[in-house]
């Protein structure tokens, strides 16, 4: 099993960056994990760029191959005033032309209780890109205000537990 993780943040030490890194520490030893740090390398999504027979940016070539080579993706955002960041956006609108996503298993890891518009919007808008968002793991893990890094998150068992019971809906989700 082959893991893409895509954080929203753009934070090095973000706390949705920590909880997919968590979510590899407690994860089955036969799954592999890529962490997508490319969100801030992405040009801005210019249709003009994207059309058939056209050679993308090689940051939005990394990106669909990376997706394309993934498994299953597992995305974990912030919320920046009642809505999805555009770094995060940005990415999904350069996917949307491409097939890589198209019925792929994908899991919503929310690191904050209050935030509550964000993953809807988020969700919505993969739903729209035909992937097989798995809404069993798409899951709150309730990190307000902890400051925990990944090994942190991990050994906390409750943490721990809601991030395998979401990897394992993954799992279930697979065609």
């Amino acid at each position: 099993m082959h893991v893409l993780t895509i954080s929203g943040s753009l934070r090095a030490r973000s706390s949705n960056t920590e909880l997919l890194r968590a979510a590899a520490l407690v994860a089955d030893p036969s799954w592999t994990f890529d962490h997508y740090d490319g969100l801030a390398a992405l040009p801005h999504f210019n249709p003009d760029l994207d059309f058939e027979g056209a050679t993308p940016p090689e940051a939005v070539r990394d990106l669909r191959a990376r997706i394309a080579a993934a498994d299953a993706l597992l995305i974990s955002s912030p919320e920046y005033a009642h809505g999805v960041p555009g770094a995060l956006k940005n990415a999904l609108d350069w996917m949307v032309s491409d097939a890589a996503m198209i019925g792929k298993p994908i899991a919503l890891l929310n690191a904050s209780a209050r935030s509550t518009f964000a993953h809807p919007q988020l969700a919505e808008t993969l739903r729209t890109m035909s992937t097989a968002l798995t809404a069993e793991a798409s899951v709150t893990v309730p990190l307000d205000g902890r400051k925990l890094d990944a090994a942190g998150i991990a050994a906390d068992p409750m943490l721990a537990r809601l991030l395998r019971a979401a990897l394992d809906a993954v799992r279930n989700n697979l065609p």
